[in-house]
């Protein structure tokens, strides 16, 4: 609001110093055309003119009352339309700086894989409470017709900038604002003009030339922001920051919290950007740099998250833990996640082994995997499935369908599970269990609540 006035203001003065030195000339013509009529003992005339100009500090229009501004600036001759611009510029100024440092945006919340919903609409109705105000004061200030003048007098940006809101970077001053924009446009420039020269020569872009243009955007705002303004500005707009909640909002479940996200982010964002720099070469030398740098980055993880956390990382990356997440969770009980990844695995296997057989006939694998559904959700829920038929005596042990290996015994079977040698006969009364040849269907006394999968493979470094 300040340049716009003083810059009136000096206009002013310098109509007012014109003046003065015209008068000023004009008064010396006559001085000299006196002089040469008296040539004869002409007087010593001394001049000593100094011309003021009137000075007009900010003092004499500042005001913390619009109204009483708008009549300063009236009394010093500012034009009409002049002031309509800066009322409508400091107004505007002053919501932006309201909305950068009052409105919670998503984008704040830079932890979340997803924007809160109530986040989302909380922001949106401050919004539109904080522009109502701003049209309120202006229409008092200016008349129910300011929006008219404002749009024929200020220009409009000609694309949306970056949002810089929240406590630390709603709060940046205006020249710091205006450089973290100057050099996110020209980043923004670039990157687009590198983008089009790669589309023009029908090549993909090279996605170590696009790292190396963000490491060059980062030092650019290193020299304008502070570590803190530079952290919170990463954690939002940063590859390193997309690419973690990216990864965070595939495994589910993990809900990572703000100090977490923040963590992880400081652990691996100096290697990630190692890893961005090496493109995707696969020569033997950037392979095994490239291996090097992601077992670094598993180490800062887990050092950084420790042990039981990180291991919860891991295993939710499998599609078939988040499933038994899923469903542990469905169940109330989030805790019996593992009992039910066993369960799944044991299930898969089978399954697996039941569509490899050569022995069995369609018809054969198809009912063999319905069963084995069945058994798996019954296992997994403590429930049974609706498709399951109804069991002919209330009395009926739980089964689970086996189909036997190339080396596998019922003896064999009876020590792995536990399972008594006459419970597996009394399970398939229609079968020799001491005859049984690879291929062969058999049923396994399995209550869902002792189901027992075999041993799950703990990943090397896990422990």
């Amino acid at each position: 609001m300040r340049w716009r006035v003083l810059l009136i203001l000096s206009l002013l003065a310098n109509v007012l110093l014109a003046a003065g030195l015209a008068l000023s000339a004009r008064h010396g013509s006559s001085v000299s055309s006196i002089a040469s009529a008296e040539e004869t003992n002409p007087p010593v005339i001394k001049t000593n003119v100094e011309v003021r100009s009137r000075f007009l500090s900010w003092a004499h229009v500042e005001s913390a009352d619009y109204s009483v501004y708008i009549a300063n600036l009236r009394n010093i001759g500012c034009p009409e339309q002049t002031i309509r611009d800066i009322i409508i510029a400091d107004v505007n100024a002053l919501y932006a700086r309201r909305r950068a440092t009052e409105i919670i945006t998503p984008q704040q919340e830079w932890w979340r894989t997803e924007p809160s919903p109530q986040v989302v609409k909380l922001a949106a109705d401050k919004y539109i409470a904080l522009d109502k105000e701003r049209r309120a004061l202006l229409v008092k200030l200016l008349g129910s017709d300011w929006e008219g003048g404002d749009l024929a007098s200020l220009p409009r940006p000609t694309r949306p900038g970056i949002a810089l809101d929240g406590p630390i970077l709603g709060a940046l001053s205006t020249e710091t604002r205006q450089a973290v924009e100057t050099v996110s446009a020209g980043a923004q420039d670039r990157m687009d003009a590198y983008m089009q020269q790669m589309r023009e020569a029908g090549k993909n872009p090279d996605p170590a030339e696009l790292a190396r243009m963000r490491q060059d955007t980062r030092n650019q705002l290193a020299g304008v922001l502070s570590p803190a303004q530079m952290e919170e500005y990463l954690l939002r707009y940063s590859q390193t920051a997309y690419d973690l909640r990216a990864d965070l909002g595939k495994i589910k479940y993990f809900n990572a919290t703000p100090d977490e996200f923040r963590a992880m982010f400081r652990a691996t964002d100096s290697i990630d950007q190692q890893i961005q720099l090496l493109g995707t070469a696969n020569d033997p030398i950037t392979v095994a740099q490239r291996s090097s740098l992601e077992q670094q980055r598993d180490a800062a993880l887990r050092l950084t998250l420790g042990q039981g956390r990180f291991l919860q990382y891991q295993k939710l990356q499998d599609p078939l833990y988040q499933q038994a997440m899923a469903t542990a969770i469905q169940n109330g009980d989030p805790n019996s996640a593992d009992a039910i990844y066993g369960i799944n695995l044991a299930a898969q296997s089978e399954q697996s082994a039941i569509q490899l057989n050569p022995n069995l006939t369609d018809a054969q694998k198809a009912l063999a995997s319905k069963q084995l559904e069945m058994d798996q959700l019954a296992a997994s829920t403590g429930q049974t499935s609706p498709d399951a038929p109804p069991a002919p005596t209330p009395t009926r042990t739980p089964t689970q369908p086996h189909v036997m290996g190339k080396t596998e015994t019922a003896a064999g079977l009876s020590k792995l599970y536990g399972i008594s040698l006459n419970a597996i006969q009394a399970a398939n009364p229609a079968i020799d269990v001491n005859n049984l040849k690879p291929g062969d269907v058999i049923r396994l006394p399995a209550p869902p609540r002792t189901f027992r999968p075999p041993q799950m493979i703990v990943p090397p470094g896990s422990q």
